[in-house]
């Protein structure tokens, strides 16, 4: 499992892209991932230690294994999308008992939901199902493609291409004549 955790942001963003070719796929994951990890941040932004969230701490610690991956330009963005939404998700943690969960699982459910759509027209199971680390490089999945189409790391999204192959619209009748 360490071994899988601590590979270069290049084979991570390559293993995952894999499960992630289908245009429809990867646009819902811009909606479902920052919902995701919106959702979190509600969830962790009741509990503390020494007087820090845990949805800081967990960020806190992402942030070290993001910049950390060998594109620290790609780690300092993912990093800061996740400060972003994880500022905008604390001021749910301040709720009543039944909003602040409300809000925190509803979005979170939410989020899985519009990832499951996506998956459907990939016709592939999610990342994480084969490998746990999915988890963490969903959300830097999301800021490269982000990046990717701004001009950012063309050699990145050039390799990511030759290794994945090229994102498509899977033929949904076609699939369901097999």
């Amino acid at each position: 499992m360490a071994a899988r955790l601590f590979r270069p942001a290049l084979d991570l963003m390559v293993q995952y892209a894999e499960y992630h070719r289908d245009k429809r796929n990867i646009a819902t994951h811009f909606v479902g991932i920052p919902l995701i990890v919106f959702a979190l941040g509600i969830l962790l932004a009741r509990g503390s230690l020494f007087g820090v969230t845990l949805a800081w701490i967990v960020w806190g610690v992402s942030t070290l294994w993001y910049v950390s991956r060998g594109n620290l330009v790609l780690g300092v963005a993912t990093s800061v999308v996740n400060a972003l939404l994880i500022a905008l998700a604390h001021p749910f943690g301040a709720l009543l008992f039944v909003h602040w969960l409300s809000w925190g699982v509803g979005a979170f459910v939410l989020g899985w939901i519009i990832q499951f759509i996506g998956h459907y027209y990939e016709g592939r199971k999610p990342a994480f199902a084969d490998d746990v680390v999915g988890l963490l490089v969903g959300p830097m999945f999301v800021v490269g493609e982000w990046l990717f189409a701004l001009g950012w790391g063309r050699d990145m999204l050039a390799e990511i291409e030759r290794r994945a192959g090229p994102t498509h619209l899977r033929d949904l009748a076609a699939s369901a004549t097999r």
